[in-house]
């Protein structure tokens, strides 16, 4: 107990004697890293895997109910025949479905228009020309397609990574010996948006709509880009 007093009463007088104010301790302060900031891309040219349709049918009539009718009568054909054509259910959905009544003052006032439009997923595209043919004998009045396109881009993009990098790395050392410096590690990345640029190519049907479809898939380029920082030294 008295060597614990002993030390508490040395620790006062020393605070009391010793100068402190005129010691220099010195200043510790934090120098932000020198850095280079660039942004890194990489493309690549990918096949087109799938193909979109879209496919409406439209009525009219002074009488609604027949005007639905003949549309909902089409429209289960349709259906049944893109069906029977090998179309999974999954990949028909209804994009569309509409119903007007012509305004008094109008061309045929009290006529009724009824749409129902349908979009197509065609996984096979090498069946795309016999499906534009398909649609094109129907009882559709409206037929766009086929809209080519990727199935999934990730993994294309996954790809890109290592040649988006070096890109990066190539532009931070022509900056760095511009600057003349040398480039240090990767300080940061920063993955952007990944972006793709659909080409989309459209069936070319002759006036009879009996010669065939002509068809070509085309390609689709996909983006990736990077934000990477680069120590310099």
């Amino acid at each position: 107990m008295k060597k614990i007093i002993g030390t508490v009463v040395l620790v006062l007088i020393l605070a009391w004697i010793v100068p402190w104010r005129r010691i220099n301790w010195g200043r510790i302060t934090w120098q932000q890293a020198e850095v280079v900031t660039v942004t890194g891309e990489a493309k690549s040219q990918e096949k087109n895997q799938i193909a979109n349709f879209s496919a409406g049918v439209m009525a009219q009539d002074m009488d609604k109910n027949k005007a639905m009718t003949e549309v909902n009568t089409k429209m289960n054909d349709l259906v049944k025949a893109v069906k029977d054509f090998g179309t999974e259910e999954s990949d028909i959905k209804t994009q569309s479905l509409s119903y007007y009544q012509e305004p008094k003052g109008g061309q045929n006032p009290g006529q009724w228009q009824v749409n129902n439009t349908i979009e197509i997923v065609l996984r096979d595209i090498n069946k795309a020309a016999d499906l534009a043919d398909l649609l094109a004998k129907s009882g559709a009045n409206n037929v766009y397609g086929p809209n080519f396109m990727m199935d999934d881009t990730n993994e294309a993009e996954k790809g890109l990574y290592d040649a988006a990098i070096k890109d990066a790395k190539d532009k931070a050392e022509s900056i760095a010996k511009a600057s003349s410096r040398t480039l240090g590690k990767i300080l940061s990345v920063s993955d952007g948006a990944g972006s793709n640029v659909v080409y989309p190519m459209y069936a070319k049907l002759d006036s009879g709509m009996g010669g065939g479809a002509v068809t070509e898939p085309g390609s689709t380029t996909v983006y990736k880009n990077l934000t990477v920082t680069f120590e310099l030294k």
